[in-house]
């Protein structure tokens, strides 16, 4: 399966839960998500594309590689993403067990992560409304997809956000945005 995503900066959460209820969208939890990025000891993330990532989601914690994107609208990448044993020990020991195999961690992204799901045309999008610490409020709309379905997957996200009125897709992800406002911030 691949992740069909696309990304939109919101100026007013409110209006978007709104329209969310009204769509008959059901809301999950908010839960506090802490990402550590590790950049590969011989291996170029940036320029291959690539990503490694631990995230404790509340107790839970995850561990995911993240393919290089394909040219498409959307982010369209492989992604692999394996539980760990829950709590904040495990995590800091994976992240430590990383360290010393000679990964580096590059960056944390924080943010309180408020998941909805949304079923239409027999298929059930994940909606996230994402408030990151450093760089503001995200909508972040996903579909799983098989290699022939992803045309079809691209073009439903693509209507749902019209009609949620969601416009000029961010294809960055948290991360690479935090590292292009560092950039941005040392050069000046």
């Amino acid at each position: 399966m691949l992740e069909v995503e696309q990304k939109f900066r919101i100026h007013d959460k409110d209006q978007l839960i709104d329209q969310l209820a009204q769509l008959g969208a059901t809301s999950g939890e908010p839960i506090e998500q802490h990402d550590y990025y590790f950049a590969h000891p011989v291996r170029n993330f940036a320029e291959t594309d690539e990503a490694l990532r631990i995230r404790r989601n509340g107790t839970d914690n995850r561990i995911t590689y993240k393919g290089p994107k394909r040219a498409t609208v959307s982010k369209v990448r492989k992604e692999i993403e394996l539980g760990f044993e829950s709590g904040e020990s495990a995590f800091e020991q994976l992240a430590e067990t990383l360290e010393l195999l000679g990964f580096e961690q590059v960056r944390t992204v924080k943010k309180r992560r408020t998941p909805y799901a949304y079923v239409h045309n027999q298929q059930t999008f994940e909606i996230t409304i994402d408030e990151v610490q450093e760089l503001g409020t995200f909508a972040e709309i996903e579909l799983l997809a098989e290699e022939d379905q992803l045309a079809a997957a691209e073009a439903a996200i693509i209507e749902l956000a019209k009609s949620l009125g969601l416009s000029n897709q961010i294809r960055l992800s948290y991360l690479g945005m935090l590292m292009d406002r560092e950039a941005e911030v040392s050069s000046e």
